[in-house]
């Protein structure tokens, strides 16, 4: 009996005992935590402050004059962006006399590495970074930003778009030279109008909006709707079902040569047993809109002949 109550006076104190035991883990486990970070965060004694890397990187210095990163640190009293901001503590470096191995080299970092140095700083503003097709194909931030220009280029881009963007997307080049193309040779579009570099939840980078077509529905107001009666392919499926949005040989940036045959791709089973009386695939008819002349939706009419 005496044993009986000792087991249940265990049992009783059980609970009691897991919860301590994982408040201590939990103490234990922040305690290590900040054990961590105390050692991998840098001695304050070890920046030497940028005018001491003036003194050998001049070339540098002088053309960082005109750079963000240096207007930020003007407006922090100096100790906003500076160059151990980014290359770690320059003591070690100095000391030894400018051993290049006493310093963080950029040029050295893999490409995620140096994508964490930059977020350090611009995590805010780009969190889908390391998400996105540009980070896990290993185009870093320095592929496409020179840090330590002068302000010459916008966002200190080593060129201007869609220049810099060509230089990897030569299939997106060439359909910019088709002759049905947005204007982004001649300078009207810019890439960045439509893509979010940095990353996005949506394929190719495309910018996340509240309504997929509004990339290009902010351009294109007139089919913007809401309507009454909505084409559905273009809310189920978006603006690409139909146009080609870099450049074409067709008008319209459409996906087919003849709007016959790109209406037929979905509506065949219509055109050829309907009032239509045409041939599955005809590129010789009259085309659909010459009749279905709201073909991005209607207010009017559920056949958006109107």
């Amino acid at each position: 009996m005496k044993r009986f109550f000792l087991y249940i006076a265990l049992i009783a104190l059980l609970p009691g005992l897991s919860t301590r035991a994982g408040f201590l883990y939990a103490a234990g486990a922040k305690q290590q935590t900040a054990v961590a970070q105390k050692a991998a965060a840098p001695n304050p004694a070890d920046f030497i402050g940028s005018d001491v890397c003036a003194t050998c990187h001049a070339d540098i210095a002088k053309k960082f004059g005109d750079n963000p990163h240096a207007k930020l640190a003007l407006r922090h009293n100096g100790t906003g962006a500076t160059c151990e901001s980014c290359h770690g503590p320059g003591k070690a470096h100095v000391d030894s006399g400018g051993d290049a191995t006493k310093i963080k080299q950029l040029s050295k970092l893999s490409p995620k590495d140096l994508d964490e140095t930059c977020l350090g700083c611009h995590a805010g503003t780009h969190p889908n970074f390391l998400r996105s097709p540009h980070a896990k194909a290993g185009v870093s931030c320095t592929s496409c930003h020179s840090v330590h220009a002068g302000d010459t280029e916008a966002k200190l881009l080593k060129a201007s778009q869609p220049q810099l963007c060509y230089q990897c997307h030569a299939d997106q080049k060439a359909q910019f030279n088709m002759p049905i193309h947005h204007k982004v040779n001649e300078g009207l579009l810019k890439c960045s109008d439509c893509h979010d570099v940095h990353g996005t939840f949506l394929a190719n980078n495309l910018r996340s909006t509240e309504d997929q077509n509004q990339v290009c529905t902010k351009c294109h107001t007139d089919v913007r709707g809401p309507f009454v009666f909505e084409h559905a392919p273009v809310r189920a499926e978006g603006c690409v079902t139909c146009h080609t949005p870099h450049g074409s040989q067709n008008p319209r940036l459409l996906n087919m040569p003849s709007i016959a045959t790109l209406c037929n791709q979905c509506h065949s089973p219509l055109s050829a047993g309907g009032v239509h009386g045409l041939d599955p695939g005809s590129t010789t008819v009259t085309p659909c809109i010459t009749c279905h002349t709201m073909i991005h939706g209607s207010n009017a009419s559920q056949a958006f002949v109107r």
